[in-house]
């Protein structure tokens, strides 16, 4: 049997194989409110096989969303459209994990098709507010006040609520990609002088109390994962590095963090020459190694042999793939076929596959 179809869990949430869809923005919501593109975009990759499928970026509140396109789950309105999407997710035998997220200092951004610039007032654009008022490309933030973080982290809290209502199987942190949690804990733009700032310890706070809070209001039985930028890419000056990671990681495996899949950057250009497959595996593979936390490997995944290779070489125990999920809705099944396993295909589909 390859490596890549045997079964993993996570906490309570048994999955059936290694291949996860991965978190990527649609921009194809209004009001935060998931529609009929999130139905399909997501129930055709459940269709097609994988275990386990991320929701893109939902934001925690209406100031936390980086584009007026962008999924929220902070309102009851957003919590019951989640709910036939995850329930069709479920019927084809896979899980599905909401990712929590805020944008922060890159909020109050245009639609991709306008250029992802500052958003107007005139707009529609709001004050986006970051660890510090720190530029962020194009962007200008405020930097929050500590009333402002304590009622970001509450919201954090009351989205999982909702993610649990809503049936998810699992929540995931967006910590990762230039984001409001990311920007906390690096240097490269948290400059606070308050507990929030200064030293690794208070760097990670921020995030550090959100984890507390989501873990004392999901059930005990939930999965808790977090997407970690490991690196910053800034070659190794200020930035946050691989080891703050491994640091990082068995502090929040401590307390409750079941799972990291290990990404980079969000605030540079990244060095295109290092573009390649598996460019990030090393990453997830010294998290794994170092603290014993169960990781996904994210980053030019592409093919069957390369994701099987991965997991049988204990490089990481999850496969997170994004854009070959975009070109091949059925890419697991696709890979099943490949690596000689029996593909679980639905019965309507038959015909496509003998």
């Amino acid at each position: 049997m390859s490596a890549l179809f045997t079964p993993f869990q996570i906490r309570s949430m048994e999955l059936k194989n290694r291949i996860v869809v991965s978190p990527m923005q649609q921009y194809s919501a209004q009001n935060g409110i998931p529609g009929a593109w999130h139905l399909v975009h997501l129930g055709s990759r459940a269709v097609g096989g994988a275990g386990l499928l991320i929701t893109e970026c939902t934001a925690v509140s209406a100031e936390g969303l980086c584009t007026l396109y962008d999924t929220g789950i902070w309102n009851e309105v957003q919590t019951e459209a989640w709910k036939p999407i995850v329930n069709f997710v479920h019927d084809q035998g896979a899980k599905i994990a909401v990712q929590l997220w805020h944008a922060g200092g890159k909020g109050s951004t245009t639609h991709p098709k306008d250029g992802m610039k500052p958003l107007a007032p005139a707009q529609g654009g709001w004050i986006a507010k970051s660890a510090s008022a720190t530029p962020i490309n194009q962007h200008l933030p405020v930097e929050m006040t500590i009333d402002e973080i304590k009622q970001t982290q509450e919201d954090f809290a009351y989205a999982a609520k909702n993610a649990v209502k809503a049936g998810f199987d699992a929540i995931e942190l967006h910590a990762a990609h230039g984001y409001l949690i990311h920007q906390f804990y690096s240097e490269m733009i948290n400059k606070r002088t308050d507990d929030y700032g200064g030293s690794f310890e208070n760097r990670i706070r921020f995030l550090t109390e959100i984890v507390q809070q989501l873990r004392s209001v999901i059930p005990k039985e939930m999965p808790l994962m977090l997407r970690l930028s490991a690196v910053d890419y800034d070659g190794g000056t200020h930035g946050w590095k691989l080891e703050d990671s491994v640091k990082l990681a068995a502090i929040l495996k401590g307390m409750g963090v079941d799972f990291i899949t290990a990404s980079g950057g969000g605030f540079v250009q990244v060095d295109q020459t290092i573009v390649k497959p598996n460019y990030q595996l090393s990453f997830a593979t010294a998290i794994k190694n170092k603290t014993d936390l169960p990781t996904g490997a994210v980053g030019m995944i592409t093919d069957a042999q390369q994701a099987d290779e991965i997991i049988k070489d204990r490089k990481a125990d999850l496969v997170v793939i994004a854009r070959e999920h975009l070109r091949d809705p059925y890419f697991a099944l696709h890979a099943a076929i490949e690596l000689n396993e029996t593909a679980d295909i639905p019965w309507q589909y038959e015909r496509g596959f003998n």
